[in-house]
């Protein structure tokens, strides 16, 4: 499969030439393009990805989704497209070796999107308190509202291209993951989790689960686009129905 891999960062200078060592075995094999994603790093983030071969975008203004969505619009300007996409992000909690084993329920035609679920294999000390008792609050909401029971909203993941696509990805910030699992839950396509090592972050400082502002910040976007996302389907689902009586009556 033609695969572009997408690194959102900012300010992971420190964990650069560790993880492009570890990226360099799939490259040509596994990985077509690596796009890092600098999201205004004021550290030399993006000089030190430009050395070691990654096509580099810049967002100036700050965001994990903001990120992610300038590297898919240079996606989009490539031809041929990918045949699918994925995401790591650049702190080496996740294992780049693990991506082929996300992309094979895709090429098996098993799943257009994997999600790298971490709660099974995370080293101790890897997922704090707080981000094991959000990622169960957030997978027990969204199993409330659409009926889909996902175990984690890990970052690293694949899907297909013409998924990523039809998702219409809009968020900008740290309700990223969520609007994925979310949507895919109410559009059903079809998703599964493999569980994935999980490791301390190598360097440099979370910008989430680092400060007790940031986690609150983080979880409350998760859970206010889980809300928002949910009765946005609900409310269509009901202009349409209406729709629907309507033309019936009128015939």
């Amino acid at each position: 499969m033609r695969c572009d891999l997408i690194i959102p960062a900012r300010n992971e200078a420190s964990n650069i030439e560790t993880l492009f060592d570890a990226l360099e075995p799939l490259r040509g094999q596994v990985v077509r393009h690596i796009i890092l994603a600098d999201n205004a790093s004021t550290d030399g983030t993006a000089d030190a990805a430009s050395a070691r071969g990654a096509i580099v975008v810049h967002e100036p203004k700050r965001g994990y989704g903001a990120a992610c969505l300038k590297a898919i619009q240079w996606i989009k300007q490539q031809d041929p497209p990918p045949e699918a996409v994925a995401f790591l992000d650049a702190d080496l909690s996740d294992d780049p070796a693990a991506l082929p084993t996300l992309l094979q329920p895709i090429e098996r035609g098993e799943a257009q999107i994997v999600i790298g679920s971490r709660v099974r294999l995370a080293d101790p000390g890897a997922l704090n308190l707080a981000q094991r008792f959000g990622n169960r609050l957030a997978c027990w909401l969204m199993a409330l509202l659409t009926g889909r029971r996902y175990r984690d909203l890990g970052p690293f993941r694949a899907l297909r291209w013409t998924t990523m696509q039809r998702l219409n990805m809009r968020d900008r910030t740290w309700g990223w993951t969520v609007e994925m699992q979310t949507k895919a839950a109410l559009m059903r396509i079809p998703t599964v989790e493999v569980d994935v090592p999980y490791r301390p972050r190598a360097g440099g400082r979370s910008k989430v689960s680092g400060t007790f502002w940031g986690a609150l910040a983080a979880g409350s976007k998760i859970f206010w686009t889980i809300g928002v996302l949910w009765w946005r389907h609900r409310f269509s689902r009901r202009s349409e129905s209406g729709a629907t009586r309507g033309s019936a009556t009128r015939g």
